[in-house]
């Protein structure tokens, strides 16, 4: 299929071929007809990604500390390396789409195969929604119509937060499409509207919408509203203009009658002059999108509706309103389109939407057959469509199963770096990023089909790299299917899983496991080992992770799709002790903080026991700032002490010949990747036996065991059925 990618750092369009992306549970898989471009929001990142560095930079200041708080905290080579790697992901563009259905997935309840439907679907042949994230369009409304729903929800949720009452005046900063649909479903409402903006042809448009207008250049707003209401003032204003100036939300402070009230829908400056708001009491809120359920997981993927009587309009219920608007005659969007443009021509509908200022609603069409292929070679090869074999044929030949920020920034760049024959990154249901991946890193083929690279008997490893919750099942998937198995951590996310896994295992005895334990490998950690060999006594170690906020409602926190932050990262640091130690651990007891924070369970102490008599502890906070070096390790054996600082200085105290080592940030991906990649090809044991994998994820769950229910855990006692 193809789709519209905007690329950031160079500024490049492409109509790309992409796979078709595979249905989920609760989704729809649309074939699109129409969309709409808006000549907003998309004109606004095509601008961005055409500017140099330093002009993205000022764009974006709060990005800009960010990276200057990671310089501090992991140098300057690594972390202009990550920058240029997110810049370098192509953005699909678009989010008003129409189509029909032509698959669901399980779950699905209110929509059916060969239904029309409106959805925030990027512009592309096929785009995969949630069930939420659309709604059927009623017979007498055109596709043509239908594409402008999403950015009619916009409008109406701006209108919905202003709550306006019959007979009520409220100005309408900015004349463009979501402006034009706000004026009219206030006229509809009821409601006098004052227009205001600097484009006459769209002011026309406003004027024959039944809205009283303001031309911005020739005359005064504040002036033209006060002549309309007698000088009272104005009930209400909407600001959904696109400016950079801060005088916008001034001149409608100014208009506004006391206590009256200000939404913004669109983006202008917001350094607000507090005399504006003190003196009238007035109000001003930033509307959220479509409306409620708008960025909330549990409603837009999981599909958890909001109880009508409690909620009564969510982002789907407001689509649904302004298709039914549009049936009734209520809403006319005809006079806003401009253009009609085949998708093939999709460069050419940019640049009308860059450089023509008639150009207003911009319309996409599509062909009514397209390619639904699932599979999609990264045109490495040489002719007739097929991809050539990449660097290192005839060794391991692997593929990689997710394409989000770990694979895109760390497993992907490393595999790239191996000998490894890369034949396809996997990605069910974000196609434009597998198809990045797989072509940035020298993979085959991008896939969205799953069950063709299980089956696929060239296949000798797959490298798992999904969220949390599915990384059981996967290794599970992978060993029945005869690959070995990397998994990045956690290994599990429960007793069970890691049942299941052992057994799995177990059944194949000649297939690597691997769980992405990589500070093994850092040369830091290796110097240690090597320091630490012959020792006569048990080490005394302490390591802390200055892991950072992560807001609650981040899906990492979350029970079943992310496990936890203990479960999910400081299984690290668990494995990294115990392989210091060359022992494994035998009892964990744990103390997470108190009341009064917002998530307690990742600010925790955890104090280890090892078989050979070495103690540890794991100090893991998640309320520290992120200019302070992340991870530290200090050794104490046999009067020596090593020190590591952020794996890149490891510095030792009573060590004959040995004082200090210094490199840029290693922690031992590189090296992880290679060794299991090497050890596929040639054969061999496992490079961490299965034991030790699960030992670190079981003291992971005895570590939130322990800190919740206040008492110390071993291993062998909690967890021995499952090891037998």
């Amino acid at each position: 299929m193809r789709q519209i990618l905007q690329h950031l750092r160079t500024g490049r369009m492409e109509l790309a071929e992409l796979p078709c992306p595979a249905v989920g549970r609760g989704s729809l898989l649309i074939q699109t007809s129409r969309s709409l471009i808006s000549a907003g929001t998309e004109r606004m990142l095509v601008e961005f990604s055409k500017g140099n560095l330093l002009q993205k930079a000022r764009a974006q200041p709060d990005k800009v500390k960010q990276v200057l708080e990671k310089i501090q905290s992991e140098g300057l080579a690594p972390t202009l390396e990550a920058v240029f790697k997110k810049l370098d992901e192509p953005l699909p563009l678009g989010y008003s789409n129409v189509g029909e259905v032509i698959e669901v997935g399980p779950g699905t309840r209110s929509v059916a195969v060969g239904d029309r439907v409106v959805s925030n679907g990027p512009h592309a042949e096929f785009v995969c929604v949630p069930e939420n994230l659309s709604a059927k369009i009623p017979a007498e409304v055109s596709d043509e119509a239908a594409a402008f729903t999403v950015l009619g929800a916009i409008a109406l949720q701006g209108i919905r937060l202003v709550q306006p009452t019959l007979g009520e005046r409220v100005a309408v900063f900015g004349a463009g499409l979501i402006g034009l649909l706000t004026v009219q479903l206030l006229r509809a409402s009821g409601c006098d509207v004052l227009a205001v903006d600097v484009n006459p042809s769209r002011l026309g448009l406003a004027e024959a919408f039944g809205a009283r207008v303001c031309d911005a250049t020739a005359g005064d707003p504040i002036v033209a509203a006060g002549a309309w209401t007698g000088g009272a003032g104005i009930d209400a204003a909407i600001i959904t203009a696109s400016a950079k100036t801060d005088e916008i939300v001034h001149q409608a402070a100014e208009m506004c009658r006391k206590r009256g009230r200000i939404v913004l829908v669109g983006v202008v400056g917001l350094n607000l002059r507090r005399a504006d708001f003190y003196e009238k009491e007035l109000t001003f809120q930033v509307s959220c999108s479509y409306g409620p359920g708008r960025y909330d997981e549990e409603y837009e993927q999981k599909g958890h509706d909001y109880p009508i009587g409690f909620v009564r309009w969510t982002e789907r219920r407001n689509f649904e309103a302004v298709l039914a608007a549009m049936a009734a005659g209520r809403l006319d969007v005809a006079p806003l389109i401009t253009d009609r443009i085949p998708l093939a021509d999709a460069t050419e509908a940019y640049q009308k939407i860059l450089n023509d200022p008639a150009a207003l609603g911009v319309l996409l069409e599509y062909p009514p057959t397209a390619d639904r292929a699932r599979t999609v070679a990264t045109g490495r090869g040489g002719g007739n469509g097929k991809a050539a074999a990449s660097r290192g044929a005839g060794r391991a030949v692997v593929a990689m199963i997710g394409a989000g920020n770990f694979a895109k920034m760390t497993m992907g760049p490393a595999l790239a770096k191996t000998a490894a024959r890369r034949k396809y990154v996997v990605e069910l249901g974000q196609a434009a990023a597998a198809r990045h991946v797989a072509q940035k890193y020298g993979f085959e083929s991008a896939t969205t089909d799953a069950d063709a690279m299980w089956s696929d008997p060239e296949l000798d490893a797959v490298f798992i790299a999904t969220g949390h919750a599915s990384h059981a099942a996967l290794v599970c998937r992978g060993l029945e299917a005869g690959k070995h198995v990397f998994v990045e951590k956690p290994l599990a996310m429960n007793v069970e899983e890691v049942g299941r896994v052992i057994e799995a295992a177990r059944a194949h005895p000649g297939l690597q496991v691997m769980v992405g334990f990589n500070r093994r490998f850092s040369p830091h950690v290796k110097k240690a080992k090597e320091l630490l060999a012959g020792r006569s006594e048990p080490l005394a170690m302490q390591f802390t992770c200055n892991a950072g906020i992560v807001p609650p409602e981040v899906w990492v926190h979350d029970p079943e799709a992310g496990g936890g932050r203990i479960v999910g990262e400081a299984c690290h640091f668990l494995d990294l002790l115990s392989f210091l130690a060359g022992s494994p651990i035998v009892s964990v007891a744990a103390a997470q903080m108190g009341e009064g924070v917002a998530v307690r369970d990742d600010k925790m102490s955890i104090a280890l026991s090892f078989a050979d008599g070495s103690v540890g502890t794991v100090n893991y906070f998640g309320n520290g700032h992120k200019a302070y070096p992340k991870e530290s390790l200090e050794i104490y054996s046999e009067g020596r002490v090593l020190r590591l600082d952020n794996f890149r200085r490891l510095e030792g105290w009573g060590f004959r010949g040995f004082r200090r080592m210094k490199t840029r940030l290693d922690k031992g991906h590189q090296a992880q990747f290679a060794a299991f990649v090497e050890r596929v090809a040639a054969g061999g044991p496992p490079l961490i036996p299965l034991e030790q994998l699960v030992g670190a994820t079981l003291a992971s769950f005895a570590a939130v065991a322990s800190a919740a229910e206040g008492r110390t855990i071993r291993l062998d006692e909690e967890y021995g059925d499952v090891c037998r």
